[in-house]
């Protein structure tokens, strides 16, 4: 009985999350089916490998993870199975496996894609709910496609630093409208190095301190914690940071003098005293 989870960004307006559904059931009906999020913001990728990796790593050894995101970023003559830790995640050859992960995966095999039929997203659902079907059932991943295929790569969004700061980029902002940043636990301590700190923002916000909830501070003032995946957030007490503070998640295309204007309220930076 296989664990399937699905991410996308496709929404739960209309029928298509339910008819994924649907097509991968008709698949193996025993399949378990598991959301983490229909609501990715479309083309966002930073923010769905965070997303999906923070999410990801939770599941037991053998979890599948469908994740239907930028499906149609390049014309879909094939789909991808990774397995990478013990986990296996089924997408489109676009670069989001290597921003999810962080490094090359270890097994990948090219999933063909009928060509007589519609590239749809249904079609693909129905790709990747065969090949876990089989995958199951004990067949090798690798009898499922080509293992030769060169795969697009694309490096994840990291902090810039030197001895005196480091500056994150805002790679997603939370149902709370709390910010998160690119920033780890283990990156923050490494670059600290035991000094004092300044975590600082938009134009004269400043945090010099740690919480470890969000109680840790009056309702209404600002604060900063690692959340439950370890990434650096700025949050106000029962508020609304990035609406307060007019902060904007990460932009990946900030080419013209518009967007690199908004770099000022996209990064966060800590300096070390």
């Amino acid at each position: 009985m296989a664990l399937l989870t699905l991410t996308s960004d496709i929404g739960e307006q209309d029928y298509l999350a339910g008819a994924v559904k649907a097509v991968l059931l008709r698949q193996d009906p025993s399949f378990q089916l598991l959301d983490i999020t229909h609501h990715l913001s479309p083309f966002n990728d930073p923010q769905a490998a965070y997303i999906i990796r923070s999410a990801t790593r939770q599941f037991p050894v053998g979890t599948f993870h469908i994740l239907l995101v930028n499906l149609f970023q390049y014309k879909p003559d094939h789909l991808l199975m990774v397995k990478h830790n013990g986990q296996y995640y089924g997408l489109a050859d676009n670069g989001l496996i290597t921003m999810i992960l962080e490094e090359t995966p270890e097994e990948v095999v090219a999933l063909p894609m009928d060509k007589s039929i519609a590239r749809n997203t249904l079609a693909c659902a129905e790709v990747f709910g065969r090949a876990i079907k089989e995958i199951a059932a004990g067949k090798p991943m690798k009898e499922l496609g080509d293992t030769s295929v060169s795969i697009q790569v694309r490096n994840p969004v990291r902090p810039i630093s030197n001895s005196q700061y480091v500056e994150g980029q805002i790679i997603s902002i939370d149902h709370f409208e709390n910010v998160i940043v690119n920033i780890t636990h283990e990156e923050f301590e490494a670059e600290r190095k035991g000094r004092r700190f300044k975590i600082v923002f938009k134009r004269d916000e400043v945090i010099d301190r740690i919480s470890e909830t969000y109680a840790d501070v009056p309702e209404g003032e600002k604060l900063a914690l690692f959340n439950s995946a370890g990434y650096l957030e700025i949050a106000i007490n029962k508020g609304n940071a990035a609406g307060l503070f007019g902060l904007l998640g990460f932009s990946e295309k900030s080419t013209s003098q518009y967007t690199q204007s908004r770099l000022f309220y996209q990064t966060v930076r800590v300096y070390f005293e």
